[in-house]
């Protein structure tokens, strides 16, 4: 203490003394203003604090100095009080206060008994921590396998707001709030809870939970022991899929607490198969297995699922279903004619596992229909019946299938080649395709043409189409003719008119290459973006270039970006790198405004664009 503090210090005392001795000797409570520390109330806890006081003139002696305390205001000695029972080294003295009760407001005073009477300190208040809170916990019933339901009852809040409660629980005593637990609201009263996700068979020990700003109080622990619950198994996928056969199994990752003794897939044609249909067995425990289903039926959908049973019952996985081979034909088209005929795809001359193919339907499975191109001006093939030469192989004079014949030999031309494995002969029509309808520009009279791509191997061409119809036709005749009778962009052979809904130039193109699965699309094309006269809520179509072969428009164009868009939707979309363009590619950048010429290329490998600034 420096010494203006201390001569303040002596100052405040001899003050202190006058004010006493000036008081009468006929006050029985002599009121002092003594100051108390301002450490005044320390360690309060939920039952206790520490009141300090300090004596500041004595008088003619005191025979009794303590605290006096109340939950109100101003109490005296003949409320509750605690003397100072301690060795009186200097005049501050401190009593710690117990048996408070918790979370309650208290009035506390510095008392001190002279011959003349009582004196009083200033009062101070302070208010108890809140406790824990209290709590039963309620037995466990409705135990089953992997459930039950449990509870408790928080009967004192402990003072402060129960923010959550519910029940814990482990398999390891005692369970606490880290382990596993529920969440059954806020509060004090009665709570029920659910346990799930337990273990089969398995002893749990459960207590009920509160929490409140005191921290989390706890339920006597009960115990309960679940039954056996049933077993967790997985159906593997179907694989190795024959005409009449297939692989499938599953993974028990659960005994369910108790043995399993049987495992195995069961499976029918019917969906949710049981181990009353048809029924293999696959060993006893958990992990994996694999099981063969055989002498199944040609094309036919079957149901499978992976099972297993305990003392609890049978468990079974998810439901798959597959669908067996049919009984259909692949043929391969080997020759010298594949490598110039479909640059660049990966086939190979006179590689029957690298050829273009014909097939079968199940429907008319001696009855095999493909297109082949044949580029050369002389083109030799065979027809192989496998993937090698293993044979049996099929040359000779065209027509005619002769497992000892020679190469067959056509002129060039994209040919749709239909074969008859049951009176052994073939035919071999080159086509050329186009559109016709009355959609088309040539009506229903003649089709208008598309042209051939071979690195594409499909037929390709801008038409502009009117609000009509139109179908894909081939040699002028109506004998080669393809619809949609599905309504999409599949085709079927003289299937329906397919509709034009809005008048514009269309990129229309067809695809054959798949045997009996073939399909076509007719597509409007326009450019979109902040650069463009629509922004990004209306196109600007683009218009056919008969000359290039190419998607064209001339516009103005302002700072900003674009992209291609068919069909003023978004399904379908080009942007990125003008020689590479890519769906759902990058915005593709104009730095400055200006009257620009766009192109579309959809006729390549890869789709390209050009930009030029007028």
């Amino acid at each position: 203490m420096n010494r203006r503090n201390i001569y303040s210090f002596m100052a405040f005392l001899l003050f202190s003394v006058i004010v006493l001795t000036s008081c009468t000797e006929e006050m029985s409570e002599v009121r002092l203003d003594p100051k108390l520390s301002t450490t005044q109330l320390m360690n309060v806890t939920s039952d206790s604090a520490t009141v300090v006081g300090f004596v500041v003139a004595q008088g003619d002696g005191f025979t009794e100095r303590g605290i006096c305390y109340n939950t109100s205001p101003n109490p005296t000695i003949n409320d509750k009080k605690v003397a100072y029972t301690g060795e009186l080294k200097s005049a501050a003295f401190s009593i710690r206060l117990g048996g408070l009760n918790y979370a309650t407001k208290y009035y506390a005073r510095a008392y001190a008994i002279n011959p003349d009477g009582v004196i009083y300190g200033e009062e101070q208040t302070f208010t108890t921590l809140p406790v824990v809170p209290v709590l039963t916990t309620t037995a466990i019933t409705a135990i089953t396998g992997n459930s039950a339901s449990g509870g408790g009852n928080v009967t004192i809040g402990g003072g402060a707001e129960v923010t959550v409660r519910g029940i814990c629980f482990s398999t390891t005593n005692p369970p606490t709030i880290a382990d596993s637990k529920t969440t059954d609201d806020k509060g004090t009263g009665a709570f029920t809870s659910q346990l799930t996700g337990l273990k089969g068979n398995t002893t749990y020990y459960v207590r009920a939970y509160a929490t409140n700003s005191a921290g989390t109080g706890y339920g006597p622990v009960v115990t309960f022991k679940t039954l056996v619950d049933l077993p967790v198994v997985t159906t593997t996928p179907a694989t190795a899929i024959t005409k009449t056969s297939a692989a499938s199994g599953g993974v028990v990752s659960y005994d369910g607490g108790a043995e399993v003794t049987e495992r195995g897939i069961v499976w029918g044609r019917s969906a949710e198969p049981t181990v009353s249909d048809n029924k293999i067995t696959a060993g006893t425990g958990t992990g994996a297995f694999v099981s063969s289903l055989t002498g199944l039926e040609l094309f036919t959908t079957y149901h499978v699922r992976a099972y297993a049973m305990n003392s609890a019952g049978v468990a079974y996985g998810s439901n798959i279903q597959f669908t067996t081979l049919a009984n259909t034909r692949t043929w391969n088209i080997p020759g010298d004619y594949v490598e110039a005929s479909y640059p660049g795809l990966g086939l190979a001359n006179w590689s029957p596992d690298r050829s273009p193919q014909v097939m079968s339907t199940v429907s008319a499975p001696d009855h095999l229909e493909g297109y082949v191109y044949m580029a050369n001006s002389s083109n030799q093939w065979k027809f192989a019946t496998q993937n090698n030469w293993d044979g049996p192989n099929y040359g000779g004079r065209i027509g005619v299938l002769d497992p000892s014949g020679d190469n067959y030999n056509l002129p060039k031309g994209y040919y749709k080649i239909n074969a008859n494995a049951a009176d052994m002969t073939f035919t071999a029509i080159a086509t050329e395709w186009g559109v016709i309808g009355d959609a088309t520009p040539k009506g229903w009279d003649d089709e208008t043409p598309l042209t051939y791509y071979p690195a594409l191997k499909t037929w390709r061409g801008g038409i502009h189409l009117k609000a009509a119809q139109f179908k894909f036709r081939a040699n002028h005749s109506w004998d080669y003719n393809y619809g949609s009778s599905s309504g999409n962009e599949k085709l079927n052979a003289g299937g329906d008119n397919i509709p034009v809904g809005l008048e514009a130039d269309y990129y229309i193109i067809l695809d054959l290459s798949k045997p009996n699965e073939y399909t076509y699309s007719a597509n409007r094309w326009g450019l979109i973006g902040d650069a463009t006269p629509g922004g990004w809520g209306t196109d600007t179509d683009m218009t056919w270039d008969p000359v290039n072969k190419v998607l064209k428009i001339t516009l103005d164009l302002v700072a900003g970006s674009f992209k291609f868009r068919a069909n003023d939707s978004w399904d379908y979309n080009l942007g990125g790198d003008l020689n590479n363009l890519t769906p759902n590619g990058d915005n593709i950048p104009v730095a400055s405004p200006g009257n620009y010429t766009i192109t579309l290329d959809l006729s390549g490998s890869s789709i390209k664009s050009t930009v030029t600034k007028n």
